[in-house]
């Protein structure tokens, strides 16, 4: 939000440097992102001075250019070449020396230097309105006033206007300081605090009075639920036309493009004063009357951004006795705006339920000023005060007159919550002890009414501006922000307490995994739990009803919880490639939500994506595409690190992978892994293998806490490896050939690894060949030739009964 020094010193006259507001702005809790410097002219005319023309003849090189002698003061007058048809002897004109920066309409920025045009040297330039900011006009030069003496600086004659701009971060909670008015609020009670007393000047409506009352317009509200207060006023007899400059300025600072005299008054006070104000075109009220009701669902309503948007039942409209004028709170209809041609106004000034405009402007994927304001809690109090101020600029700027009196629809006024504040509460949640002055005062600043005191505390009444303030500890907050953060004192003892701890906290072994894929090259993501529903209908493993879906929204996209974290990874995969980073390895740890018939749940997940090359392109390195087999080692390591069981494998059902397998311990599902079908990846637009693994991780965090560990010395005596190459039947896999080789030697047999696969037209039909090594040792004494092919020859005899196997 942005917010001009200049404005601010309109309610606080503080001489204060940016920097030092600023600062106490920041302490305050409103931090002050950036500052900024305005100027209403660009460059604020620095190096433009008068100049008056000499002498005017034609270039001798060019018919349209005219070769002309300018004083402008110094002791000889200079050359300089203009292409203005209106430029003649005896004007006093504004002159670019060399070296002055002149600035385009857009912004751009273009230095006056000498140069040569046709063959005659110009030494400076003659400018007209736009080329200095003061105007449009580009027709011809600007002719200054004869009496003006030449030299002087331009800066002197015009009324240029600077300003300091403040970026401040507000929270969202802070609907009070969504104004200059509140900000000021704010800025009195630190300036307090600092003993700094300065006047509080607020805006006066003092002046107020109806001209006559020649145009009623009767409103009726509908709903009162969800529009508490709405008031308004007519004034007729305007003209609608260019604001003043000093409203223009202020608007300009703080990044508003003026529009209409009438637009920029009612943009001026919301600003000013926090209220967001609608202006109606009077005649284009039908019966001239307003009615304040919810849509027609499915109906049609064109706004003033030009777009047709399906109304809602829930949406809260402005209308009259024939059609909606505005959605109230959000956006004016394309048909009931001021224009040129306005000669009377209807002035609106409401408060809206935050919640209904809320969750109107997200359906609508709307977002201004208004809607900002009125979705964080506006101060209904304040609503006929702006009104008031409002229609008194439009009758001072616009004309006119006031020519009904303020209807005031507020039926059921809102009650002021009431808070005890207690001193021990006060001096232990801010860790020092404040004296019941200090926070009688620091409450007063805060407009916060004291009504009595006691020992123990104080009986308070929050005001109506402030809304998020409803409890003690938001009382306290606000004394702690107003007193200065860095004003407690802090001892130098620091006491803590230790509480006894798992080694199987999840946090603990999530860390050790993630720094055990990081060492590995793996990037840890954090994607969003909100995804789109159209993403089930990408793979059978996922059903709709199965979604959990958000009440509101923020769009379509974010509308359900993930049900799998595979899809928010390759949007994260899409997002890397499409800026040429192809080669990726992602890890999350994440939960998914499930919605069933008779609960809701949620489970706790690790996955892992990769794609492209194992290695990063090098001179020295082959190109090597990450495969099924590479994601596999990553798994196995992960469940070797975590000491769990070797893990049985089995086919991966589902239709997420092209090719996959599911680990699974006992009963437990592990990780399913494989690669990702190519059907689902078309979707996210990616044309390069994706691998994709999902670890239950809470099925693993059980299982891990379940494991003993045991602790087995190294042996001080070799291993032994020897190779079989077995001919098999084609059915026959590894695993079954490993479970045979422990069954036949569970003492000796320390591994059983398989280094090579062989099928070809060389082996008979429905044989394969696999090469199996096999390590043995002993844990007390050396292994002798006799017991090694003792073993090796009960292996052969057990492959050869149990599964046909030949020695090749």
């Amino acid at each position: 939000m942005k917010i001009s020094y200049n404005w601010l010193k309109q309610f606080i006259q503080l001489d204060w440097d940016a920097e030092k507001t600023s600062a106490l702005l920041t302490d305050l809790g409103l931090e002050v992102e950036g500052v900024e410097e305005f100027e209403s002219v660009k460059g604020s005319l620095k190096g433009i001075v008068v100049g008056h023309v000499l002498s005017c003849e034609q270039h001798p090189n060019a018919d349209r250019l005219k070769l002309t002698k300018v004083d402008i003061g110094s002791q000889e007058p200079l050359q300089i070449v203009c292409g203005a048809p209106n430029v003649a002897t005896g004007q006093k004109v504004p002159v670019a020396t060399i070296g002055t920066t002149l600035y385009t309409e857009n912004g751009e920025s273009w230095v006056i230097k000498k140069g040569k045009i046709r063959g005659e040297e110009s030494f400076g330039m003659i400018c007209a309105e736009d080329e200095l900011g003061l105007g449009k006009g580009h027709e011809g030069i600007m002719v200054l006033d004869e009496s003006l003496t030449p030299g002087t600086p331009c800066a002197e004659l015009f009324e240029i206007v600077s300003d300091t701009v403040f970026e401040i971060g507000l929270t969202p909670n802070r609907a009070d300081a969504m104004s200059h008015y509140g900000v000021a609020r704010d800025l009195k009670a630190g300036l307090i605090q600092n003993d700094i007393h300065l006047e509080f000047i607020t805006p006066s409506v003092s002046s107020f009075h109806v001209d006559n009352r020649t145009l009623r317009i009767d409103v009726d509200v509908k709903n009162k639920e969800l529009c508490p207060r709405y008031c308004g006023i007519t004034i007729s007899g305007i003209k609608v036309g260019e604001s003043p400059s000093w409203i223009k300025n202020r608007l300009e600072a703080i990044g508003i493009t003026p529009k209409n005299n009438v637009v920029d008054i009612t943009n001026y006070v919301l600003h000013e004063l926090g209220q967001p104000l609608h202006a109606f075109d009077a005649n284009m009220i039908a019966s001239k009357k307003i009615v304040v009701k919810t849509a027609e669902p499915g109906s049609k309503f064109t706004t003033l951004d030009g777009v047709e948007r399906e109304l809602h039942a829930e949406d809260l409209m402005i209308c009259d006795s024939e059609k909606p004028l505005c959605i109230a709170g959000v956006l004016g209809g394309v048909n009931s705006g001021v224009t040129e041609r306005t000669t009377a106004v209807f002035l609106e000034s409401a408060y809206f339920n935050p919640v209904s405009v809320r969750k109107t402007a997200k359906r609508h994927a709307i977002n201004t000023d208004a809607s900002f304001r009125f979705e964080r809690g506006i101060d209904i109090n304040s609503t006929k005060y702006a009104l008031l101020r409002a229609a008194l600029l439009i009758r001072e700027i616009a004309g006119g007159t006031l020519s009904s009196d303020a209807e005031d629809f507020y039926p059921k006024k809102f009650e002021d919550f009431q808070v005890f504040l207690t001193f021990e509460k006060v001096n232990s949640l801010i860790g020092q002890n404040l004296s019941t002055d200090t926070i009688k005062s620091i409450l007063s600043s805060l407009d916060i009414k004291i009504n009595n005191v006691t020992e123990t505390g104080i009986g308070l009444t929050i005001p109506s501006f402030r809304v998020d303030v409803q409890r003690e500890v938001d009382v306290i907050e606000e004394i702690l922000r107003i007193y200065g953060y860095n004003n407690i004192e802090f001892t130098k003892k620091l006491n803590a307490s230790i509480a006894p701890t798992s080694k199987f906290e999840d946090y603990k072994i999530q860390n050790a995994i993630a720094n055990q894929l990081a060492s590995n090259g793996f990037y840890e993501i954090m994607t969003n739990s909100l995804t789109s529903p159209a993403y089930v209908e990408l793979t059978e493993d996922f059903k709709e009803e199965h979604n959990i879906n958000i009440l509101n929204p923020l769009s379509r996209e974010l509308s359900v919880m993930r049900q799998s974290m595979l899809f928010s990874g390759l949007e994260a995969i899409h997002h890397n490639i499409n800026r040429k980073s192809n080669d990726l390895k992602f890890f999350e740890f994440g939960k998914t939500y499930h919605q069933y018939a008779d609960q809701r749940e949620e489970h706790k997940h690790l996955s892992l994506l990769i794609t492209g090359n194992i290695h990063k392109e090098n001179w020295n390195t082959s190109e090597h595409k990450s495969d099924f087999f590479i994601l596999k080692g990553v798994l196995d390591s992960i469940i070797e690190r975590l000491g769990l069981k070797e893990p049985k494998a089995s086919a991966a059902k589902g239709s997420i992978f092209s090719e996959g397998l599911l680990y699974k311990i006992g009963e437990e599902n592990i990780v399913s892994f494989g690669v990702v079908d190519p059907k689902i990846l078309k979707h996210f637009d990616i044309k390069q293998e994706v691998l994709y693994a999902d670890f239950y991780w809470g099925n693993v965090i059980e299982l891990v806490k379940e494991q003993d560990i045991n602790f087995t010395s190294f042996s001080k005596y070799p291993g032994v490896r020897r190779d079989l190459a077995l001919l098999i039947d084609q059915n026959i896999n590894f695993d079954t050939i490993a479970d045979i080789a422990y069954n036949c030697e569970k003492d000796l047999l320390k591994d059983v690894n398989l280094f090579d696969v062989y099928q070809g037209d060389k082996l008979p039909d429905g044989k394969k060949s696999y090469a199996v090594s096999f390590t043995l040792q002993d844990t007390n004494k050396t292994l002798t030739d006799k017991q090694i092919d003792k073993v090796m020859r009960k292996l052969q005899d057990s492959f050869e009964k149990q599964i046909n196997a030949q020695l090749r």
